[in-house]
C-alpha cells in the first residue's frame, strides 16, 4: 500500500544518493537487536529467580526452552504473516508481545507464570521475526550487498548482548532483578513505535527497484493472493524431498544447540560455578558480542565471494574446539578471553552463509519460508541445550557433558556441510509450489 508520507521521506534520501533500502535495513537492524536483547536477556535471570523462588535450574531452564521452541517453529508461518500483512504490523506486533512478555514477569509468582511469560508469550513474541525477517528484508529490498547487508542485520543479536546484558546484570545486583528488565522493554516499545511511522514493505510500493538492481530487467515475480497458513505445510514436504534442506536443518540445529541454548541461556551460572560473579560473566559474553559483530560482518562479505560450504567447514570447526577448550580455560581472564575470541567470531557468522545456500538451492521466492523451517531446527537444538544442560547442572553439579557434547557435533557438522553440492554459477532458479 503507498504511504505518502514514506514518499517524501524517500525523495530527499534519493538526492543525496541514498535508497531507502538502507532505511529499511536499519529498522531490521533495530528489530532484530531489540528481539535479541529479549530473547538473549533471560540467561542473566537464572540464579536470582532460583534464589527467590527456589526453583531448580532446569525447572527454570524448561521455560526457556519453550521459548526456543516457539521462536523456531514460528518461522515459517512469520513468513506467511509478513507476506499476508506486511514487515510493519508484524513488526510491531512482534516487539509489542516481547515487551509484554518481558515486563508482566515482575508480577510472577509462579513457574508457570514463567512458562507463560518468558516461554509463551516471549517466544512467540521474538518468533515472528527471528531470522526470517532479515532474509525477507535482504531478498525483498537488496540485489547487491546481499552478503554484506546479511551480516550485518545478523550481527544485531550481538549488538542486542553487549548493549543490554551488562547492564542488565548490574541492575540485579543493584536494584534487583525486576528493574533490570526495564531497558529492554523500552527498547522494545521505541523501535515499535519507529517501525510503525517508517517502515515499507517492498521497494516497489515506493516506486522503487531493489537496492542494486539492473533497472533493464524486469522486476522479481511476487506471490499472488494471500498465502494461506497451509503454504509453510506444503513448502517443507517440497523441501523435505531434497537431501540438501536436511544437512541445512542438520547443521542449523547444531548452530543453536552450541550457540543460544547453551552458552547464551546458561554461561552466567557457568561461570558462577567456577567462582566468577555476573558482572564479569556477562562482561565476557558481551566480549563475545564484539568479537561475534566484527566476524557476522565479515562471514557476510566473505560470503559473497567464497564457497559458503568451506566458510561453515570452519566456524563450525573452530567452535566445536573452543567447547572443547572451555572446560579447561581455567575461568581466568586469560582463558576466558580466547574463548571469547574463538567462539565470538563465529557465534552467528553461520548465518550469511546459510542463507545464501538455501537462497540459491531453492530460489528466492521460497527461500524465506524454507529458511523459516531450517531455522526451526536452529531453535529446537536450542531448546534441547537450554533444558538438556540445565539438567546437567541439576544431576552431575556440572555443565562439562553438554559442552563436550556440543564440541563433539559441531565437529560433525563441519564435515557434513560438504554434502551439498557446490552451487551453480549463475541466475537463482526460482522454485514454486505445484
Amino acid at each position: 500500500m503507498r504511504r505518502p508520507f514514506l514518499d517524501l521521506l524517500a525523495a530527499p534520501l534519493a538526492r543525496q544518493g541514498l535508497h531507502y533500502g538502507w532505511v529499511v535495513a536499519a529498522l531490521a537492524f533495530l528489530t532484530m537487536l531489540s528481539s535479541a536483547a529479549a530473547i538473549g536477556l533471560p540467561g542473566a535471570f537464572l540464579l536470582p529467580l532460583s534464589r527467590e523462588f527456589g526453583w531448580d535450574i532446569d525447572r527454570i531452564s524448561s521455560a526457556l526452552a519453550v521459548r526456543f521452541m516457539l521462536f523456531g517453529l514460528m518461522g515459517p508461518f512469520a513468513a506467511i504473516l509478513i507476506e499476508r500483512y506486511g514487515l510493519r504490523r508484524i513488526i510491531c506486533l512482534a516487539l509489542s508481545l516481547a515487551a509484554c512478555g518481558l515486563g508482566l514477569a515482575v508480577f510472577m509468582t509462579q513457574s508457570w507464570h514463567l512458562v507463560l511469560l518468558w516461554g509463551v508469550v516471549l517466544g512467540a513474541g521474538a518468533g515472528l521475526t527471528a531470522l526470517v525477517l532479515t532474509a525477507i528484508v535482504v531478498n525483498r529490498w537488496f540485489d547487491r550487498h546481499r552478503g554484506l547487508v546479511l551480516g550485518v542485520l545478523t550481527a544485531s543479536s550481538a549488538t542486542g548482548l553487549l548493549a543490554f546484558l551488562p547492564l542488565a546484570t548490574w541492575l540485579i545486583e543493584v536494584a534487583g532483578w525486576r528493574l533490570a528488565l526495564l531497558p529492554v522493554v523500552v527498547c522494545c516499545l521505541a523501535v515499535a513505535g519507529l517501525v510503525g511511522l517508517l517502515m515499507c514493505d517492498r521497494p516497489e510500493d515506493m516506486g522503487l527497484r531493489p537496492y542494486g538492481a539492473d533497472p533493464q530487467t524486469p522486476p522479481e515475480p511476487v506471490l499472488v493472493g494471500r498465502p494461506g497458513f497451509g503454504t509453510p505445510i506444503a513448502v517443507l514436504f517440497q523441501a523435505a524431498r531434497r537431501p540438501v534442506f536436511w544437512v541445512l536443518f542438520g547443521t542449523f540445529f547444531v548452530c543453536g544447540l552450541s550457540t543460544s541454548g547453551l552458552i547464551q541461556t546458561h554461561f552466567i551460572t557457568l561461570c558462577g560455578d567456577y567462582g566468577l560473579s555476573p558482572v564479569p560473566a556477562a562482561s565476557v559474553l558481551a566480549l563475545m558480542g564484539v568479537f561475534d559483530l566484527v566476524g557476522t560482518v565479515l562471514s557476510g562479505w566473505l560470503s559473497d565471494r567464497y564457497d559458503n560450504r568451506k566458510l561453515l567447514f570452519w566456524y563450525y570447526g573452530l567452535r566445536g574446539l573452543s567447547l572443547f577448550w572451555l572446560p579447561h580455560s581455567g575461568f581466568s581472564l586469560v582463558g576466558l578471553s580466547v574463548f571469547a575470541m574463538f567462539y565470538g567470531l563465529d557465534w552467528i557468522a553461520t548465518v550469511p552463509p546459510t542463507v545464501r545456500l538455501t537462497t540459491a538451492a531453492f530460489g528466492k521466492i521460497q527461500a524465506g519460508m524454507v529458511f523459516g523451517w531450517i531455522f526451526a531446527g536452529h531453535q529446537i537444538g536450542g531448546a534441547i541445550a537450554a533444558y538438556g544442560a540445565g539438567l546437567s547442572r541439576t544431576v552431575w553439579l556440572t555443565y562439562d557433558p553438554a559442552l563436550y557434547a556440543a564440541g563433539l557435533v559441531c565437529l560433525i557438522a563441519a564435515l557434513a556441510v560438504f554434502l551439498i553440492r557446490r552451487p551453480a554459477p549463475g541466475p537463482v532458479p526460482e522454485t514454486r509450489i505445484a
